[in-house]
């Protein structure tokens, strides 16, 4: 039998619950068959793969592998997935350079199929960090089938830290955040952007984006939400924002009345 993940309630109590218990039921979860059977073939075969073309053909490594990263859903995309892993990433034409998402780029980065050194898959702890990382992102998948704002809510840290810690221009960044779809939808929410926005001008988007969140947190770039409080606003803005739009508010309390006035008070786009 699969492991449901327990998610009681929505919104801030449902996440404080999720921190309080992530590590019994994290530890549940990776006991369980399925997940179980791909992190032993992942240990068992990883450090055999010497190329590309080798792991995209094993269906359980490419599995773990974008599971990893968070790529799950490019599982029959082959084609895709080896170009990425054949990429060299220090050349600034390669593929990975182009694409948008930076989740592909991070990936071939880890494995360094493409690069000059070859390889990484054989050195000591790979396995260790690519399972940890597997089974992490798989625990947050599991969430999210019960309440898909805890999964969102449970990986800000890790997304916005990679994005953070690549040291990119300040815009350069922000367009990071709208490539990364979970993250983007965080702040779409949490700065009560409209399903329109999307749709704008990516210059117009990134001054609303920087316009909204000088309004909501008094900071307007990315690096800012490095400082733990800040990023702690965000989550909770979010989680209440995503609680309201699902018709899951319930009682009036002083954090949805806030959200009231300050929806009330905010200038569309």
């Amino acid at each position: 039998m699969t492991f449901q993940p327990l998610v009681p309630f929505s919104g801030a109590a449902g996440y404080a619950f999720l921190e309080r218990t992530r590590e019994r039921q994290l530890e549940t979860f990776q006991q369980s068959a399925s997940v179980q059977r791909n992190v032993d073939a992942f240990r068992d075969r990883i450090a055999g793969i010497t190329s590309a073309e080798a792991l995209v053909k094993d269906y359980q490594l490419l599995q773990v592998t974008l599971g990893a990263f968070g790529l799950d859903e490019d599982i029959n995309n082959k084609f895709l997935i080896q170009k990425v892993l054949s990429s060299n990433t220090a050349d600034p034409e390669a593929l990975t350079s182009r694409l948008a998402d930076k989740r592909y780029e991070t990936m071939a980065k880890a494995f360094g199929f493409g690069d000059v050194l070859g390889p990484r898959v054989g050195l000591p702890g790979f396995a260790d960090r690519i399972v940890e990382a597997y089974t992490t992102r798989q625990f947050e998948i599991a969430v999210g089938e019960q309440d898909q704002t805890m999964r969102l809510a449970m990986g800000l840290e890790r997304e916005l830290g990679q994005i953070i810690d690549k040291g990119a221009s300040p815009d350069a960044t922000w367009f990071n955040v709208m490539a990364n779809k979970p993250l983007r939808q965080v702040f779409e929410t949490a700065l009560g952007l409209p399903q329109s926005f999307g749709a704008l001008d990516l210059d117009r988007q990134l001054e609303g984006f920087r316009a909204k969140a000088q309004s909501a947190f008094g900071v307007s770039e990315i690096a800012d939400f490095a400082d733990p409080e800040r990023q702690e606003e965000l989550r909770r803005l979010f989680l209440v924002r995503a609680q309201v739009a699902n018709g899951l508010s319930g009682p009036a309390t002083p954090a949805s009345t806030a959200l009231t006035l300050l929806t009330n008070g905010s200038q569309g786009f």
